[in-house]
Formats: C-alpha cells, structure tokens, sequence
C-alpha cells in the first residue's frame, strides 16, 4: 500500500511540473490572452443590459463546448439540459414582452411556492437559476484561474440576464415601465462597443 501510493505521489508531481512548465510556454500564453479577451468581451455584453444577446451568448458558448469540448456522457447529458433550459428562457422573452400572452404564465404559477417577490417562477426563471447551479458545479472542477476567471464572467451575466428578466416580468404583470437594475458597480466604465453584429 505505502508503495502504491508513493508512486501516486511521484506521478501526480510529474503532471505538476509537466504542467508548470507548459504554463510558462509562449503558446500557452497566447492561450492565456484569448481567455482574457473573452471575459473581458463577456463583462462589456452584460454592461450593455441587452438580455436577447446575453442569452445568445451563453447559448453561444455552450454549443461551442458541446461540438467541441463534450468528451463524456454526463457533460454530453449536461450540456444538452443547459441548451434545452435555454431555449425555454428563449420562449419566455418572447412570452412575457407580451402583457396579455404572459398574464396566462402567471396564472399558471398561483401557488405560493410557484412565486417570489409576487412574481412567477417560471421556466425561464427556473432555467436561469439551474445554469447558475451548473456554472458553480463547474467551477469546482480542476480549472487553470483564466478558465475561472470565463466561469465568473459568464455567472455574472447569467445573474444579470436574470435581474432584466425580473424586471420584463414586473412589466408585463403591472403595465409599468421598470428602471434597469443598477449596474454591478457605480465605478465601471461605459460599455464598450460590441464588434461583429
């Protein structure tokens, strides 16, 4: 027993100083600086307050990693619940931009346990709290700190993207024009603005 683990511990040393040592390569830098770019591209979409494109967005990332990176049946399974919840949320911007469509939703969800705050707790936002949970889970996962660092930035916009959909919901159901939830910090710069669209 000692000796097997010995070994373990020789081996796991091995991966850290094969891993050390790839960190410090010019190609894993270059790695380094797209994830950068992406947390800071994902910061300037949430800032925008445009809760369409932040959902497209995540739907964006999360097709990326199914085509690509989806390499076992559970994050195969994962990934393809985070895009079914999504496209649910998806449906119920359209449904609650709508005062009289979404005046149904709402008296679907009477009970009391299918509210908060007065408001319902429908599928987009039992969808929007479900993906937070995933994005947590996934952050406990062995992640160099940029891949943490996109984790943060992507559970920070899924939190904002639900704060604008409570605020749709408001509207819908009180016929009155919500203020926009107030941005994360007073200091943060003005959006920059968003290339490719």
């Amino acid at each position: 027993m000692d000796a097997a683990i010995a070994r373990l511990d020789r081996l796991l040393l091995a991966e850290e100083n094969f891993g050390a040592a790839l960190r410090k390569s010019a190609i894993a830098r270059r790695l380094s600086a797209a994830r950068t770019d992406i947390q800071s591209h994902l910061h300037n979409v949430s800032r925008h307050n445009d809760l369409l494109l932040m959902v497209a967005v995540e739907r964006s990332i999360v097709e990326g990693d199914l085509t690509r990176y989806a390499n076992s049946r559970s994050m195969i399974s994962s990934l393809k619940a985070a895009l079914g919840e999504i496209s649910a949320l998806e449906r119920h911007m359209r449904l609650v931009d709508d005062a009289s469509a979404y005046e149904a939703v709402d008296q679907a969800h009477r009970l009391p346990g299918n509210r908060r705050n007065g408001l319902p707790l429908d599928e987009a936002r039992q969808a929007l709290a479900s993906h937070c949970a995933r994005l947590a889970n996934m952050d406990k996962s062995r992640l160099d700190d940029n891949e943490k660092k996109v984790l943060d930035a992507r559970r920070a916009a899924v939190s904002r993207a639900e704060k604008l959909y409570i605020a749709r919901q408001s509207k819908a159901l009180s016929g009155l024009t919500p203020a926009p939830p107030p941005p994360a910090s007073a200091a943060s710069p003005a959006p920059a603005p968003l290339r490719g669209r």
